[in-house]
């Protein structure tokens, strides 16, 4: 699997606490997604913070750190602690209030990743095989400074039409029913970044999105979004240019913010279509006769990716709001022609408040599923007949299904540091069944300054 679309999954709850910046003020929940910071590390930056603010200009600025240590099983048995951590800069211009136009809003997004060290491709899973899923979702391959979205948008008819174009990322829009706090990659969020079209959080490309609230409950989001495969690369990083695009994605998204028994939920259904060239897995044998010939591929366009999630409060304890459980349930569904990893599933539980003298902490559990298709295996083994045909030393093995566990509590150790040990599970680490199931510890930290 191309590890690209997922270089940089990280949702912040405090940043991201809505799907949509310019939106109405963020309704407090249990769904996962906690309420804004009242202050931060550094309060209000000696009256800088409420001067800005005055001006239009509202901020986060936040530190996320992300450890995982292998105990027990995996492909490689010897004990590794693997690190990474970034700072994340999200904000909002008011231009109604510089400009005057009505509704109008910048939105931009930088962060800085550092480290590069992934516990799941180091110890978990056989090498031989693409990366199935991470122990650290918000590992990006490198360390790097970048911007992950710029976009200038604008309210219309009262709020119900909202326009955005410029140098975008999924996450402004698509795909954020639920929250991404645990820290194995499938848990977090939902599954449109399977697709292997788009980047998740800190990766722009071109666009213009449409979001339309077809009632105060229902939205249906539809985008134009640029198809580039170097986007996550350095040379992209603070890039305006289209060099090396491919196509486009056009996606589409229905968005239901209900309640049931009087507890909120959102519900998603996306459905996304892109026309740019892309690997056929189903790769002729003669390709592998003499010399690698990339033009001996076999090329499929118009690709489809289906996605859903579903995250329902289901209990409040007592008459808090705040405090209570909810449960969340995402898939996602791509061609086999062109996807390692055609079927992607999650379901989950938090709970938040679980003790009165800790009202602010939180307890979650997750499950994920993942298949390897059909024709990805054909290809293993027309790799596997060429390397065994030629002499060559190669070990290509079949893959079939992985099934990855995660418990974490998340410790609220201040309003502006919280503290995450977590343990996972992972059963066929790489989708291989013959690599030993392994266990691994967790640790996530963050601060909001």
């Amino acid at each position: 699997m191309d590890a690209k679309p997922f270089r940089g999954w990280l949702l912040v709850a405090t940043m991201t606490a809505s799907t949509s910046l310019y939106a109405e003020p963020f309704t407090p929940t249990v769904l996962g997604f906690d309420p804004p910071t009242e202050e931060g590390l550094l309060g209000d930056m000696l009256g800088l913070r409420p001067r800005l603010a005055q001006e239009g200009l509202n901020f986060n600025l936040g530190y996320l750190s992300q450890t995982a240590s292998n105990f027990h099983g995996g492909a490689d048995t010897r004990r590794k602690v693997a690190y990474i951590d970034q700072f994340a800069f999200t904000f909002v211009q008011d231009l109604e209030t510089l400009t005057g136009i009505s509704g109008a809003v910048l939105e931009g997004n930088i962060v800085n990743r550092n480290h590069n060290e992934n516990l799941a491709t180091q110890r978990l899973q056989d090498k031989s095989v693409p990366m199935t899923d991470l122990a650290q979702e918000s590992w990006g391959g490198q360390s790097i400074t970048r911007l992950g979205w710029l976009t200038l948008g604008r309210s219309f008819n009262e709020g119900q039409l909202f326009w955005r174009v410029g140098l975008m990322n999924k996450v402004q829009v698509f795909d954020q029913a639920i929250p991404c706090d645990f820290q194995i990659l499938s848990l977090c969020g939902g599954k449109s970044a399977y697709s292997m079209t788009w980047n998740n959080w800190n990766v722009h490309t071109w666009g213009t999105s449409l979001e339309w609230k077809a009632t105060p409950e229902l939205a249906i989001k539809i985008a134009l979004m640029e198809q580039n495969p170097q986007a996550a690369s350095r040379g992209h990083a603070w890039s305006v240019s289209t060099q090396h695009s491919k196509g486009i994605i056009l996606p589409v998204e229905a968005e239901w913010k209900t309640r049931v028994n009087q507890l909120p939920g959102i519900y998603t259904l996306g459905l996304s279509w892109t026309n740019a060239e892309q690997t056929h897995l189903a790769r002729g044998v003669s390709q592998y006769w003499g010399a690698s010939d990339p033009q001996g591929y076999a090329k499929t366009h118009n690709a489809y990716y289906l996605w859903a999630a579903a995250n329902q409060q289901i209990t409040q304890h007592r008459n808090d709001p705040l405090r209570g459980m909810s449960l969340s349930a995402s898939v996602g569904l791509g061609d086999k022609r062109t996807l390692r990893l055609p079927l992607v599933s999650s379901v989950s539980a938090r709970y938040r408040g679980p003790f009165d003298a800790r009202p602010n902490d939180a307890v979650g559990v997750g499950v994920s599923y993942v298949k390897v298709g059909h024709w990805a295996n054909k290809d293993q083994q027309q790799k596997q007949t060429i390397t065994d045909l030629y002499g060559e030393t190669g070990y290509w093995p079949i893959g079939s299904s992985a099934i990855n566990a995660e418990l974490f509590y998340r410790l609220q150790v201040t309003p502006w540091f919280q503290l995450q040990p977590s343990v996972q599970y992972w059963h066929n680490p790489g989708a291989i069944s013959e690599t030993p199931d392994a266990w691994v510890m967790g640790l996530k930290t963050s601060v909001t300054f």
